[in-house]
């Protein structure tokens, strides 16, 4: 997530690396805090990489936390999946 973050932060286009954090993020999304879910869908949704898999699992795993967002972590995540 923190990876994805800096790079979309730095607007450094990076399609490989973004494609590979997908990959990587769709095996451990279930230790992903709420923080890191709204981190990797904001990163991908600012550097415009799509992800519908990546997206789709955090959909998943989003909703059984739904209770530990903040209120920054959850705009920033309904930003990003209406972004994408």
């Amino acid at each position: 997530a923190n990876t994805a973050w800096a790079f979309a932060t730095a607007s450094v286009e990076a399609p490989a690396l973004f494609n590979a954090i997908a990959d990587a993020a769709l095996t451990k999304l279930d230790g992903f805090t709420p923080q890191n879910l709204a981190n990797t869908t904001w990163a991908f949704a600012t550097a415009s990489v799509e992800a519908p898999d990546l997206f789709n699992a955090i959909a998943d795993a989003a909703l059984t936390k739904l209770d530990g967002f903040k209120p920054q972590e959850l705009a920033n995540t309904t930003w990003a999946f209406a972004t994408a």
